[in-house]
């Protein structure tokens, strides 16, 4: 994936912000139309971990590998050993070290993950997620991306989403397999983004006010929606070789 290669990307792949201890750990997951998945977590050395679990989906009995055995199995899969801490997130995790106070920054240290859904001409859908995760985090903390159901979700009869922001509160809500169950019971994808956002924000109280939280959706017939709790998420949509990006209506008006 050309964004984890991207140095100047510090929310996802090689250049991504580190944890407290200047380490870059990164997680990915991906789920197809037959409901395989794959995952790993707090990998580090690796640039392109969403090809990683691409390959835990694909070569392993297993759905999720995590830290050092992801990485070990990335070498013999021929991933190479890179080093993910680049000079300008070095320097930012230097001057963080100054105060060291852990708030992460609506829209940029907490809306953190690239998710991808994907229809193809037959309707079959899959989707992916790929994330350095929250800047600064404590280490070994492991957000929703790689995690089923939360980070990301596919239903080939229904649909799929996936989530960015705050990972702490998408997992307390299950986010991403909520809006397919929505969809599932009728509501369009814009639809199902909202009440997932609402359920987001009233689980939180007015800690919300504090934090990110975005979904994507697509539904069966191809008909896409997107929601968040502040302004200033975008996203793309691809179609008929097309690509345009949006702004995501959001929740607080405030």
């Amino acid at each position: 994936m050309m964004e984890e290669a991207d140095v100047k990307n510090a929310s996802v792949g090689k250049g991504g912000l580190p944890d407290r201890d200047g380490n870059v750990t990164l997680d990915a997951c991906i789920m197809d139309k037959n409901g395989d998945y794959g995952a790993v977590m707090c990998v580090q050395n690796i640039t392109h971990v969403i090809s990683l679990a691409r390959k835990v989906m694909e070569e392993t009995p297993h759905v999720m590998l995590a830290g050092k055995g992801a990485e070990k199995f990335g070498y013999q899969q021929g991933f190479k050993k890179e080093k993910l801490l680049t000079e300008s997130s070095k320097k930012a995790w230097e001057k963080w070290k100054e105060t060291s106070q852990y708030k992460p920054i609506i829209n940029i240290e907490n809306h953190d993950t690239i998710g991808m859904l994907a229809i193809d001409n037959n309707g079959d859908i899959s989707g992916a997620c790929t994330t350095s995760g929250l800047s600064y985090k404590m280490a070994g903390r492991v957000g929703d991306s790689p995690i089923i159901g939360s980070g990301l979700f596919i239903d080939n009869e229904i649909g799929g989403a996936t989530a960015t922001g705050m990972g702490e509160e998408v997992l307390k809500t299950v986010g991403s397999f909520l809006i397919v169950e929505l969809m599932r019971q009728g509501k369009t994808p814009q639809e199902a983004c909202e009440e997932a956002v609402r359920r987001v924000v009233k689980k939180s109280g007015n800690r919300f006010k504090d934090f990110q939280v975005g979904f994507i959706a697509i539904n069966k017939q191809g008909e896409t929606g997107a929601y968040c709790i502040h302004e200033g998420f975008n996203y793309n949509v691809y179609k008929q070789e097309e690509n345009k990006n949006y702004k995501a209506t959001y929740f607080n008006k405030a």
